[in-house]
């Protein structure tokens, strides 16, 4: 059965909503990068308000945490730690100046010494600002005053399990409901009415990843910590699932699918690998797989013509950046890239490969050849989260500063 037919069943018209949201998507967030890696969430950045950062606009003394920063309305927004304390804060996007905070009380520890969160980003649509802290409380929040409109505490009402580092899922706002990776044998996924916080519905009794949940034409895609889970948008019926997960125990999943039309890219470390399926049909067709290809750990590739560019291999004993065809997983050429984590945005025509040392890579996306044209450090110590683009400025986070550049 096609995917057409899959969708007419449940009553749900995947295609037309799915191509409205693509054409309406540039006009609600233009300059904006509402959410974890942007307006698509696919790591790229098109619109000509910012070029290739050159110059420090300023730069703030923040908290804790690995959650990327968003870019809204004029608004960098950061969510992060202090204390026994995670915060939301506002920043003025022209001058660095707080706009607002918001914050309430954790006791979360991280029980490996790493982090102690958050690790989500913020994501904002509707007015609102979405935040999942690494305890798992789901918040909705005014975007022009930080002020609370509701709060889920979703790990206490589910019994979600710690997990290895909390919980790390960026939510996802599509069509009018907030999708979760929730983790628990009550409810391994689910969606939430973005205006009340209350449960739409919950499917699956899979265990959380720290991957993010992703909108396609057929169906929402989340990669939790057995594998590939895609799931109606509106009633939460389970059309595709595939375990995709490494067999030791200390493992994890956490880059985001990677959604180009039919076709989605899920992509693991710890000798899982990626795997490309083709959903113009029911069940989708496996155009290819294995961990010789680009094997991300957590940091999702972009795509570009048709070819991914990401980093490849375990952030323990260095990456490569490689890139590969989408279609086929040919590597077409390879480079040593970083002795630790790193991550690739697509800023308007070139690649910015950001080293977890913080040391910033501006490299020409050519498929026949590695072109590198200039590097230069942006911050010192761990910069892990990945950056934010828009309303003039590229922003950056290491554990106890946020620089934005123009």
């Amino acid at each position: 059965m096609g995917v057409a037919a899959l969708a007419a069943e449940d009553g749900y018209n995947l295609i037309t909503e799915s191509t409205l949201f693509r054409l309406l998507l540039p006009l609600l967030f233009f300059h904006d990068w509402p959410q974890l890696l942007g307006p698509h969430r696919n790591g790229v950045y098109t619109d000509s308000d910012v070029a290739w950062p050159s110059r420090m606009a300023w730069e703030k003394e923040v908290g804790a945490g690995l959650a990327p920063p968003v870019i809204v309305g004029g608004k960098v927004i950061l969510f992060h730690r202090k204390g026994n304390k995670e915060i939301v804060e506002a920043f003025e996007a022209a001058t660095g100046k707080t706009v607002w905070t918001f914050e309430y009380p954790t006791s979360y520890r991280d029980d490996f010494g790493f982090d102690n969160g958050p690790r989500s980003a913020p994501t904002v649509a509707g007015g609102r600002v979405f935040t999942f802290g690494a305890e798992g409380v789901l918040h909705g929040l005014d975007l022009n005053t930080g002020a609370k409109i509701w709060r889920v505490d979703v790990n206490k009402q589910y019994d979600v399990p710690k997990g290895w580092f909390g919980a790390g899922c960026s939510p996802l706002v599509h069509g009018g409901k907030l999708y979760l990776n929730i983790g628990s044998k009550k409810a391994g996924v689910g969606a939430f009415d973005p205006a009340t916080g209350a449960l739409l519905w919950k499917a699956s009794n899979q265990e959380a990843s720290y991957s993010s949940p992703t909108a396609a034409s057929f169906g929402i895609v989340f990669f939790t910590r057995e594998g590939i889970l895609v799931t109606n948008p509106d009633t939460g019926r389970v059309l595709f699932e595939k375990r995709w997960r490494a067999r030791p125990q200390a493992s994890a999943n956490v880059a985001t699918p990677l959604v180009d039309g039919n076709l989605l890219f899920v992509s693991s470390n710890y000798a899982v690998g990626a795997i490309v399926l083709d959903f113009s049909t029911m069940p989708p067709k496996e155009l290819w797989s294995g961990d010789d290809a680009i094997s991300a750990h957590y940091a999702t590739p972009v795509l570009l013509n048709g070819v991914l560019y990401g980093l490849h291999g375990p952030t323990q004993t260095g990456q490569q950046l490689r890139a590969v065809e989408m279609k086929t997983g040919k590597v077409l050429w390879k480079m040593l890239a970083s002795q630790k984590g790193g991550s690739v945005t697509l800023l308007q025509d070139h690649l910015m490969m950001i080293r977890d040392d913080g040391e910033i890579f501006k490299i020409k996306p050519d498929p026949e050849k590695v072109d590198v044209l200039s590097n230069f450090k942006v911050l010192d110590g761990k910069v892990r989260a990945f950056p934010a683009i828009g309303n003039g400025l590229v922003c950056f986070r290491n554990t106890h500063t946020l620089a934005c550049l123009r």
